[in-house]
């Protein structure tokens, strides 16, 4: 059964604006990441970008929150809109969990699964491109949490999305896409090898389709994967745990936005990574 866009906004809305303690842990880093080797949809040439970051994450008594802007400056190779300059990109993200065994006051864990929350969320981007994206996403759905060091939780979300095309050629500018469905697995895994602190982070996203694009085309399936391996190098060089992390990083990108049959659609980028907690 498909909720209206109503009844879906008022309940990521209740989830979102659940009320908010003192945090009892909380995780802010600035970060960097480069690669020459990004892809945009109908552009053959692969776009160098310069990502600076800035993420938070916390927990509470009932829950925890994620935060995380992206802001990407493009190579030459993809143009800001009327400009030979590189377009910029924000991109946004929060996500809201509320942990149902404590809300409930229950224990909820089962086999390797120590928690169940009920995640909301949203992203919003602009970009300063000629097609001049506007994305507005909201999810909702459940989120099971492993029982592993650092972190492992694998979410099923119920997603609408709005964007909008700048093109003159578009037949649609502002559209609505059919609500879709996206599973998320997002990890954090410390580990040590060689005497040396590491981690290996990412997220990787799978979304259904989501009805016709900007041109009527039908979307497909989307996949994203971005992960990195860490060293803390704080901890080697200052002897400060968590504080400045260096790595190396892989983006596999499948049918960006749900475009197919087009140059640009699909990304295989490694790049570099740091990280910088405070």
């Amino acid at each position: 059964m498909k909720l209206n866009k109503l009844s879906f906004a008022a309940v990521a809305t209740t989830v979102l604006c659940a009320p908010l303690e003192a945090a009892t842990w909380s995780d802010t880093f600035i970060g960097y990441r480069y690669g020459s080797e990004f892809s945009e949809p109908s552009n053959a040439q692969d776009v160098g970008k310069n990502i600076v970051q800035l993420s938070h994450a916390s927990g509470y008594s009932l829950g925890q929150n994620y935060f995380n802007l992206d802001v990407l400056k493009s190579g030459s190779e993809d143009p800001a809109s009327g400009s030979s300059d590189g377009a910029t990109e924000f991109y946004l993200v929060y996500r809201h969990q509320l942990h149902l065994g404590k809300v409930l006051d229950k224990d909820l864990s089962f086999g390797p699964v120590k928690e169940v929350a009920l995640t909301a969320g949203f992203d919003l981007n602009t970009k300063n491109s000629a097609f001049a994206p506007r994305k507005r996403f909201l999810a909702i759905g459940p989120t099971l949490k492993f029982d592993v060091p650092g972190f492992l939780d694998l979410s099923l979300y119920y997603a609408n999305e709005s964007n909008h095309c700048g093109l003159s050629f578009c037949t649609h500018n502002d559209i609505d896409f059919e609500p879709y469905y996206q599973v998320n697995l997002a990890w954090g895994l410390p580990f040590e090898t060689a005497g040396l602190p590491m981690k290996f982070q990412g997220f990787t996203n799978y979304n259904g389709k989501k009805g016709t694009d900007y041109f009527n085309n039908k979307t497909k399936p989307e996949h994203l994967l971005r992960t990195s391996l860490m060293l803390d190098v704080g901890q080697l060089v200052i002897n400060k745990k968590n504080t400045l992390w260096v790595g190396v990083g892989y983006e596999y990108w499948h049918n960006k936005y749900g475009n197919h049959g087009k140059p640009g659609v699909d990304t295989r980028a490694p790049f570099i990574n740091a990280e910088w907690h405070f």
